[in-house]
């Protein structure tokens, strides 16, 4: 399934924009996304898989979240997660971006689990549908359904680096799922390379689905190879000729990528999702108890970057956070 991906090159930001190439908006889909959304910020949730391991006391096999969907304690503690952040937003009258359960549901997991593809493609079916069932509970289908994407291996200790073309043919049947079952954008989280975040671009492109891609970085604000998020931002631009319709980080703390957020290229950031925690992603994953940090403390945080990023659309949390840390946001940002 492999498909030509587009030479690598640096944008020049001052010629398009806020980072924007020829041709990005010329997508129906992507273009009609933004149109709906508007100028309107949109809340997400927090850190789905920490929230059921240490709040709801469930196991997840492999940090996946989608194993919830076969045990009524499951959807039920999952239902119950998702319906906090759907009244929160309401009540503080934001947007609301749902995510389905399918951070770890691509085909390379589901083999680790012993899942056959036809498997996974049926429980990221499910995932989809038991998201579009809880938007369609809180304001007849107010809240936009999004299909999430993880990396193909551990995003913090990458066993091997997917370019372009193998990104794409990896991701690229996930993404056609979740297309055709009526996902209004996908988006790829805790993403560490530029070539897996090119491959799902153009897995995206060829579906016709809009994308947004997040990157996670280190504590020194750098991706795992040292790449800044403007260089990470700026490649994968120049790849896919500009076609996710906006970039995000996430599995980070702001103390952590705050002081790199200034340039041109900040005008593609659309998504922030910060850990509660200051730790490194080693120091989390020897973790036993969970940090939540202090909710209010990161609330601040986010609404200082806010002034500095107004092309942000959607705020939420990683790691750690809950419906505590969400609120406080949704407040300061509000």
């Amino acid at each position: 399934m492999a498909r030509p991906i587009a030479a690598l090159g640096w944008l020049s930001w001052g010629d398009h924009g806020a980072g924007m190439v020829e041709g990005d908006m010329s997508n129906t889909a992507t273009a009609a996304l933004l149109s709906r959304m508007g100028d309107r910020l949109h809340l997400t949730d927090g850190g789905l898989e920490t929230a059921m391991i240490f709040h709801e006391g469930l196991e997840l096999p492999h940090f996946a979240a989608f194993t919830l969907l076969g045990r009524p304690e499951g959807r039920a503690a999952m239902r119950r997660y998702f319906t906090g952040f759907l009244d929160q937003a309401a009540r503080l009258d934001l947007g609301f971006v749902l995510d389905t359960a399918t951070w770890r549901a691509s085909e390379g997991w589901g083999e680790t689990m012993g899942l056959q593809p036809g498997e996974i493609d049926r429980l990221n079916r499910e995932a989809v549908a038991f998201a579009q069932s809880l938007r369609d509970a809180h304001g007849a289908g107010e809240a936009l359904v999004n299909g999430v994407l993880g990396p193909h291996g551990d995003a913090y200790r990458p066993d091997s680096v997917l370019g372009p073309e193998e990104a794409f043919d990896y991701h690229h049947r996930q993404v056609g799922v979740l297309a055709d079952e009526g996902v209004d954008l996908v988006t790829a989280m805790t993403i560490s390379s530029t070539g897996e975040a090119i491959g799902i671009a153009e897995a995206a492109q060829d579906v016709g689905v809009p994308v947004a891609l997040s990157f996670t970085v280190e504590t020194d604000g750098r991706l795992i190879d040292g790449m800044t998020l403007a260089e990470a931002i700026g490649v994968t631009d120049a790849a896919t000729k500009g076609y996710p319709a906006w970039y995000g980080v996430n599995c980070a703390h702001p103390d952590h990528f705050a002081a790199e957020l200034r340039g041109a290229w900040t005008g593609r950031l659309g998504l922030i999702r910060a850990n509660a925690s200051r730790l490194s992603h080693a120091e989390l994953d020897e973790a036993t108890e969970l940090d939540d940090g202090d909710p209010e403390e990161l609330a601040r945080a986010y609404a200082a970057i806010r002034m500095r990023l107004p092309g942000l659309r959607v705020l939420g949390g990683c790691c750690g956070t809950d419906l505590r840390h969400v609120a406080a946001i949704g407040r300061e940002c509000h």
